[in-house]
């Protein structure tokens, strides 16, 4: 393989196949030197345990994945809600990554009003963004392609992501630039140059848009390449904007499930490297 390794990051659901130490082994032997690891797999296989594999092979973990879902409106969910969040942060900070991703949520049963849901998504987060900084950890809004705003996640737009977190100081609130969800937006480069002026792009993925979408739409990320984004365009963005960081590449995707892992993660780092700079 030509070309460098140096900032990919490999996100766990891409090779969700592979078990946490198959997926270090993995990584130790193709030179990734991240991953983006996901709460179920760790709680899986054990916090602890996974923070001293990871610390012990060197390893980088460059977020975690994920909080979020704030827009309950009964009091004991959105309690019950907070209280997770609280503890992704821990978790967060145990991995030892300063990055939680946040999947706002989608409108509560029977609800119509995506401003209300909008409005305490703020209200989640000027309780979680304090506790996440005494934790050293930030949160990073991720917004969600349109067409899972009713069921999953309100904020579409990486506008309306920057319009709640510019209420927070940035190093307790950012964003996600992940390419599946906002290549389709017109506005989407203007908003990445915004939110690198005051610091809020926290990370930024990497998935292609191929058609048709399978049914339930959720597992439908193209391997890079594959599809009609442009990756390169995209990283140009987030660079012209200031981001420096790792480049992490997230993919929902049943064929890649259905092979073998480490020929995914392979596969993965040789797309990384045609298709970014």
């Amino acid at each position: 393989m030509t070309g460098s390794l140096s900032r990919f990051s490999i996100n766990q659901m891409t090779v969700k196949q592979l078990a946490m130490p198959e997926l270090v082994d993995a990584c130790l032997e193709l030179g990734v030197p991240g991953v983006g690891l996901w709460r179920e797999p760790v709680r899986t296989y054990g916090l602890e345990a996974t923070a001293k594999l990871i610390r012990d092979a060197g390893l980088t973990v460059t977020t975690l994945c994920r909080g979020g879902f704030f827009t309950a409106i009964d009091a004991a969910e959105r309690a019950k809600a907070l209280d997770d969040n609280r503890r992704a942060v821990e978790e967060a900070a145990t991995l030892g990554t300063e990055v939680l991703v946040l999947v706002s949520g989608g409108l509560p049963t029977g609800s119509k009003d995506l401003h209300g849901a909008r409005e305490r998504i703020a209200d989640a987060l000027a309780e979680l963004g304090p506790y996440a900084e005494q934790h050293g950890v930030r949160l990073a809004i991720e917004p969600l392609h349109p067409m899972y705003a009713s069921d999953r996640c309100v904020v579409s737009t990486l506008t309306q992501a920057l319009d709640l977190a510019e209420r927070f100081p940035a190093h307790q609130v950012g964003v996600t630039v992940d390419t599946y969800h906002i290549w389709w937006d017109d506005r989407a480069p203007a908003q990445i140059a915004r939110a690198g002026a005051s610091g809020r792009i926290h990370t930024f993925q990497l998935a292609d848009w191929t058609t048709p979408l399978p049914e339930g739409v959720l597992n439908g990320r193209g391997q890079i390449g594959d599809g009609a984004i442009d990756m390169r365009e995209w990283q140009g963005y987030v660079e012209a904007a200031g981001y420096t960081g790792a480049i992490e590449v997230e993919l929902f995707n049943d064929a890649l499930w259905a092979r073998d892992g480490r020929e995914v993660l392979a596969e993965t780092a040789e797309r990384f490297v045609a298709h970014t700079a």
